[in-house]
């Protein structure tokens, strides 16, 4: 991140009597950053080069003492482990831009942000220690079961008392918001933003169309050049009463307009599904609309809208009295390794009780659950796919378990909580292909056979969560047949607009 500070006027109100914004080009093109005001007479611009060499900056401003400076730099190589914004690859999956493939392993931990700096602290931990790479998070305070706490900090200046000053920020608040996301990225891992969501008690979510504006304005010019953020406009969008469906399009315009880096956005639902294929959603953000069936409709959401299906929200792992959130690790497990051989991404949750009253999915600290390192076994087997990706494969019978994986190659078919004690399988192609035996939930592989023969009886324990697994081997000459297909990034913006 490329960072311009300046000194400039704080009489008045700066939140809203100056706009300021700089245009940076690196000889081919020019991109807009618009810039905020930090408080205490301090103006940021902050930008995201995307190219190595030199890059020259002019800036545009209301402030007669802000406007027309210049300046240039030069970027040199991404620092080891950086990768760039992640982006969608091969229409229903994801890779960082330096084309590295990225499969996105997440949980949901929606206020961790707004808790006190141990509960915070915990969970950086517990996220640098789990294998998990994005984290689904709120800028706004939530108000909700097991999250009634007062915050520390809020978005405005004033108190719940007195209430809120909404033509100002507090810039204490921002700052806090992001620093969690900078020491995310330094782990690895992408912060899903959720701009606005309905658990309110401080008028939050109605605030009105022109501090709405102004907010997704602020933010995303706050953080918008940190590499691993992700926007979603909502958590369950069709709850915030106070919006209408030309309000989100107005705010995803914003958010489109305001962020030169053209992070991946997407808006969740409750009950109704938001119409995915507005071309400002690079992602379908799920949560389920059945209390039982959701993971095994991803292939088909898949399909509806042909982008990536991230079921964001299908129930969580914990023992709380509501229906959606006491799943057995084993049923969460299911429901990931049933999307996944559908071509989707199901992703974790956790509401287990404990005496603090800090559950992971509202404040985060400490996981407790059995389901996450299963998930990570989970995605070690999609990796090692020539694609590194699974697509769902026809079975030709109905009734028959899903199979997903690369056609002639590498296919991998899920039971699910069905206890077949054997099963007959054809190795799709000719050549030679290695049968194991997985089960998911013990995560142990056993190969039980190569052959090249057109149909094998595969003896299975007789026990819920196996799967099997056929894989192309080399051929004599040490060949596989069938090359892995290089990954093909989605296009870039163009003219402020997604493709």
């Amino acid at each position: 991140m490329f960072e311009i500070e300046m000194d400039g006027p704080s009489d008045g109100n700066p939140f809203i009597d100056i706009e300021l914004a700089a245009t940076f080009s690196d000889g081919r093109r020019e991109l807009r950053a618009g810039g905020f005001y930090d408080g205490d007479g301090t103006y940021r611009i902050r930008f995201m080069p995307d190219t190595e060499g030199p890059w020259t900056f002019a800036t545009t401003s209301t402030a007669a003492t802000l406007d027309g400076l210049s300046g240039r730099f030069v970027t040199g190589p991404a620092a080891p482990g950086q990768h760039g914004p992640v982006r969608v690859a091969d229409r229903h999956h994801f890779a960082y831009a330096d084309g590295n493939r990225y499969l996105p392993v997440g949980t949901t931990a929606y206020a961790w942000t707004h808790q006190v700096e141990r509960l915070r602290a915990a969970t950086r931990r517990t996220l640098a220690a789990s294998g998990f790479n994005k984290v689904r998070m709120c800028l706004l305070p939530k108000s909700y079961a097991y999250n009634t706490d007062e915050p520390e900090l809020y978005p405005f200046p004033g108190s719940p008392a007195d209430g809120w000053d909404t033509t100002r920020f507090d810039p204490r608040f921002f700052r806090r918001f992001e620093n969690e996301v900078h020491a995310l990225r330094h782990l690895g891992i992408e912060a899903d933003v959720i701009l606005f969501h309905p658990y309110d008690r401080w008028g939050f979510a109605e605030l009105g169309r022109e501090v709405d504006d102004r907010l997704t304005r602020y933010a995303v010019r706050r953080i918008s050049a940190l590499s691993n953020v992700w926007w979603s406009m909502a958590n369950e969008y069709d709850l915030v009463k106070a919006k209408t469906e030309a309000d989100w399009e107005r705010l995803a315009g914003i958010v489109v307009q305001e962020d030169p880096v053209d992070h991946l956005t997407s808006i969740h639902n409750y009950d109704k599904f938001y119409d995915h294929t507005r071309p400002w959603i690079t992602h379908c953000s799920i949560q389920r609309i059945d209390p039982y069936r959701t993971a095994e409709n991803t292939d088909v959401w898949r399909k509806r809208w042909d982008k990536p299906v991230v079921v964001d929200e299908c129930g969580y792992e914990g023992d709380i009295d509501h229906g959606w959130g006491n799943l057995t690790g084993e049923e969460l497990v299911r429901r990931c390794w049933e999307g996944a051989v559908r071509g989707g991404y199901v992703q974790h949750g956790e509401t287990y009780l404990n005496d603090a009253g800090e559950l992971w999915w509202s404040k985060g600290g400490r996981l407790t659950g059995t389901s996450p390192e299963r998930i990570a076994f989970l995605h070690r087997l999609i990796r090692e796919s020539p694609t590194g990706v699974l697509d769902p494969l026809h079975t030709g019978l109905r009734g028959a378990a899903p199979r997903g994986g690369v056609q002639d190659t590498y296919e991998l078919t899920y039971f699910g909580f069905n206890r077949p004690s054997f099963q007959i399988v054809s190795p799709p192609s000719e050549g030679r292909f290695a049968i194991d035996v997985i089960d998911t939930w013990a995560m142990t592989i056993d190969r039980v056979r190569v052959t090249t023969d057109t149909s094998v009886r595969v003896q299975l324990p007789d026990r819920p969560y196996m799967a099997i697994l056929m894989t192309r081997l080399p051929d004599a000459a040490g060949t596989l047949l069938a090359p892995a297909i290089p990954i093909v990034l989605a296009e870039e913006r163009v003219s402020g607009s997604r493709p």
